[in-house]
C-alpha cells in the first residue's frame, strides 16, 4: 500500500470532542483535509456549526455539529447515536474534551476536583466504551485520546499549580495503554497524544504571565505548538499507517518530554 493510501481518511467517520476550537478545531480540520467526514462536538454547538460550515466549505467532506458536555451520560450517548444515525458507524474517536482548574494543592476546591475528572477522565471512559461498541460490531477502529505533558510527572507550582488537570491526563494514559491492550482483539486501535506548549483559549493567560522565553527555554525547539503542528500526528493515529501501533501515547512538545 502506498503511503498516500495508507494516510488517507477518505469516506471514514471521525468524531472530535471539544473539535470546535484550539487544538480540537486543529484535529477536526486535519482530519477532514485527509477525507474524512467529520463530527465537531463541544458544549456551544454555535461554535461546532461555525466550524462545520468552513470545513464543508473548504474540504467537500460531511461535517455534523453536536452539541455534548462530556460529564454528562445522555450527551455522550446521544453523541454516538448521534454520528451513526448520520453516517451509519463511528470509524474514529478523538477524545479531546477538556477543561482545567489551577489551585494551591494545599486547598484544591473538591468541587472543581470532581467536574473536572468528570469531564477529563470519566468522559474520556464513557465515550471510549461507547464507540467501541460501534467499532467492534464493524469489526475495528481508531480511538485517540489527548492528554498532555504534564501527565508525565509534577510540576512546579509556580510554573503549573494544575493538580486535578495534571492528575487527569496522567490517568488518560494509563487508561488508554490498558484500553489499547484490552481492546487489541477487535480490531480497535487505542492511542493518544500528548500535546506540550500550545496557545489556547485555555493556555494564552497562562502562558503570558509565564513569559515566552520561560517556555521556550523548556523546550528544545525554543517556540510554541502551531496551528498545524498537531495535524500530522491526529491523522497518522487515525489513519492505517498506525495499525501496528496501539497503547502508546506520542508527545507532541517540541522535544520537553525527551530533557533527563
Amino acid at each position: 500500500m502506498k503511503v498516500t493510501d495508507l494516510l488517507s481518511l477518505k469516506g471514514k467517520v471521525a468524531i472530535i470532542t471539544g473539535g470546535s476550537i484550539g487544538l480540537g478545531a486543529q484535529m477536526s480540520i486535519g482530519l477532514a483535509e485527509a477525507g474524512a467526514n467529520v463530527v465537531v462536538a463541544a458544549r456551544r454547538v454555535e461554535r461546532c456549526v461555525d466550524l462545520c460550515k468552513k470545513i464543508e466549505a473548504e474540504t467537500g467532506v460531511k461535517a455534523l455539529p453536536v452539541a455534548c458536555d462530556a460529564s454528562k451520560e445522555e450527551d455522550c450517548k446521544n453523541l454516538i447515536d448521534a454520528t451513526v444515525k448520520e453516517f451509519g458507524t463511528v470509524d474514529i474517536l478523538v477524545n479531546n474534551a477538556g477543561i482545567t482548574w489551577g489551585a494551591d494543592s494545599l486547598n484544591y476546591p473538591m468541587d472543581k476536583w470532581q467536574k473536572l475528572m468528570d469531564v477529563n477522565l470519566t468522559g474520556v471512559f464513557r465515550l471510549c466504551m461507547y464507540a467501541a461498541r460501534v467499532m467492534k460490531e464493524k469489526g475495528g477502529g481508531k480511538i485517540i485520546n489527548i492528554s498532555s505533558t504534564t501527565g508525565y510527572g509534577g510540576t512546579y507550582p509556580e510554573v503549573q499549580d494544575t493538580i486535578a488537570y495534571n492528575v487527569s491526563k496522567g490517568a488518560v494514559m494509563t487508561m488508554t495503554q490498558d484500553l489499547g491492550v484490552k481492546w487489541a482483539r477487535y480490531n480497535i486501535n487505542v492511542n493518544g497524544i500528548a500535546p506540550g506548549p500550545f496557545v489556547t483559549h485555555m493556555t494564552e493567560k497562562h502562558f503570558a504571565n509565564l513569559g515566552e522565553e520561560a517556555v521556550a527555554g523548556a523546550n528544545p525547539l525554543g517556540r510554541f505548538g502551531t496551528e498545524w503542528d498537531l495535524k500530522g500526528a491526529a491523522v497518522f493515529l487515525a489513519s492505517n499507517a498506525s495499525n501496528f501501533i496501539t497503547g502508546h501515547t506520542i508527545p507532541v512538545d517540541g522535544g520537553s518530554s525527551a530533557i533527563a
